[in-house]
């Protein structure tokens, strides 16, 4: 093996151990405040487990219960059994679903990667499109729409744009259900593709819709200096076309940015996907965590800001390494090569 190779592996191997013990920090910061600012709430954790029932429920039962679900042990003891159950596999069972955490979990983020899925794919899609129309349009009124349109959804709150779709589309129009995941009062067996489908179109559309601002804006700026560059003074020198530069040099250096800051938007996307899923009460991973944190579910909490930050840190991670792909300065060493 030559020493560049060994050099290469070397600086690879430390890449991942550095971003490895930053998600172990990452993990350990997230968990101690969660579960402190849950011990400090004013949400009883008795009373939000029983729920409707609360009245009839004496001083020996919810005594029971919390020494069932150990409420009466000191903060700092509940947080380290919490820690060591986890560390052997055991993520708890939530006190409001009465399932354990780690199936909740991945039931709710089925439903949550389905709509995250298909707003970052449209979303990066439209806003790409959009950016290059305005990138080669600069200074049209064509240009200044979309600037005006990207600007008006990057100052847009997610809640009110879906509350928007919701009377407009929904009961103005009747054309999408009001909410929920599925059709009310229809067994899981009997719920069609279809009607996943309906009931998916306003929350995608919400998330799709907000996302564009971003990608837009970012591919615009990069086609106009790639479009004003020496190289492109050079062929259209030549007597290349509009077109075939745009075709050339313009998409060719816009394209895998754009894709990096796709990436690196996860955490956006996934903040937006709970406000929209708290708007159309469409059963995700967000609206979980909402209800956990209302409730007083801390075994629940927990397992989804974790699970939450897991999957941020991964969009990240995998735009940090796109861009080392992307750009060929960038070594992994984190240093820029001599030309």
């Amino acid at each position: 093996m030559r020493p560049e190779e060994r050099v290469q592996i070397a600086a690879v191997l430390v890449f991942i151990a550095r971003k490895s013990f930053r998600l172990g920090t990452l993990l350990v910061a997230v968990c101690v405040l969660s579960f402190w600012l849950v011990s400090h709430s004013p949400i009883d954790p008795v009373n939000a487990y029983v729920g409707a029932d609360v009245m009839r429920v004496g001083p020996e039962q919810r005594a029971a219960i919390a020494a069932y679900w150990g409420l009466n042990d000191p903060p700092l003891q509940r947080l380290v059994n919490w820690g060591a159950a986890v560390l052997r596999g055991d993520w708890g069972t939530s006190m409001i679903f009465r399932q354990p955490v780690i199936d909740v979990i991945s039931e709710r983020f089925t439903a949550s990667l389905a709509l995250m899925g298909t707003a970052w794919v449209l979303s990066g899609v439209f806003g790409f499109a959009l950016g290059i129309i305005a990138g080669a349009r600069q200074g049209t009124w064509i240009d200044r729409c979309i600037k005006w349109y990207c600007l008006t959804l990057a100052s847009t709150p997610t809640f009110w744009l879906g509350l928007l779709l919701l009377i407009v589309f929904a009961v103005w129009l009747g054309w999408a259900p009001v909410g929920l995941g599925v059709p009310a009062g229809v067994l899981s067996d009997e719920v069609t593709f279809g009607d996943r489908i309906r009931h998916l179109v306003l929350p995608a559309a919400t998330l799709s819709i907000l996302g564009v601002a971003n990608v837009a804006l970012h591919t615009r700026q990069k086609l106009v200096d790639v479009l004003a560059s020496d190289y492109v003074l050079f062929a259209r020198a030549k007597g290349e076309s509009e077109f075939a530069i745009l075709w050339k040099h313009g998409l060719r250096n816009v394209a895998l940015p754009a894709v990096t800051l796709q990436f690196a938007s996860l955490s956006e996307l996934f903040g937006g996907s709970i406000l929209a899923e708290q708007v159309f009460a469409y059963p995700g991973l967000g609206q979980a965590t909402v209800q956990a944190g209302l409730r007083g579910d801390v075994p629940l909490l927990l397992g989804a800001v974790i699970f939450g930050a897991v999957f941020v840190f991964v969009g990240n991670l995998l735009a940090d390494i796109i861009y080392r792909f992307v750009d060929p300065r960038i070594r992994w060493g984190g240093r820029y090569e001599q030309c």
